[in-house]
């Protein structure tokens, strides 16, 4: 039988976060995803928004029960091949309504990291990576 995952390396079969307003975030993550090769798979069910680059991956939508706080220390990462598009991924983010949590460059805690941090529209806390 194949691997019913859809997506990673087997952990998670996606991720999904809240928006109260879904195409405000939208927006938001095709400019910083679309930096990462990540795209809008498009609409899905009853208001997500699926992305991913070939399946997949991140949800956005308007919770079931209508509430989309943040969430406090959660952060979800995006891989990205080069310190250029992790460059892209924070200033896409940001002309697209994005707000600043970390400058692109390198991170002491780990030897040969190089990211930035955003917070979505939403409030969500969203970082690309890559490694050096």
């Amino acid at each position: 039988m194949s691997n019913p995952v859809i997506s990673g390396d087997g952990i998670f079969s996606h991720v999904f976060v809240g928006a109260a307003d879904v195409q405000k975030s939208t927006a938001f993550y095709d400019a910083a995803l679309g930096a990462l090769g990540i795209k809008n798979l498009g609409p899905f069910g009853n208001g997500w928004v699926l992305f991913g680059r070939e399946k997949p991956a991140f949800i956005i939508a308007r919770p079931g029960n209508g509430e989309a706080p943040s969430s406090n220390g959660v952060t979800v990462g995006f891989a990205a091949a080069t310190p250029a598009e992790v460059d892209a991924f924070h200033a896409a983010g940001l002309a697209a309504g994005g707000t600043d949590e970390g400058q692109p460059g390198p991170r002491g805690h780990l030897p040969g990291a190089y990211a930035a941090y955003l917070r979505d529209p939403a409030g969500n806390k969203v970082c690309s990576y890559t490694f050096v």
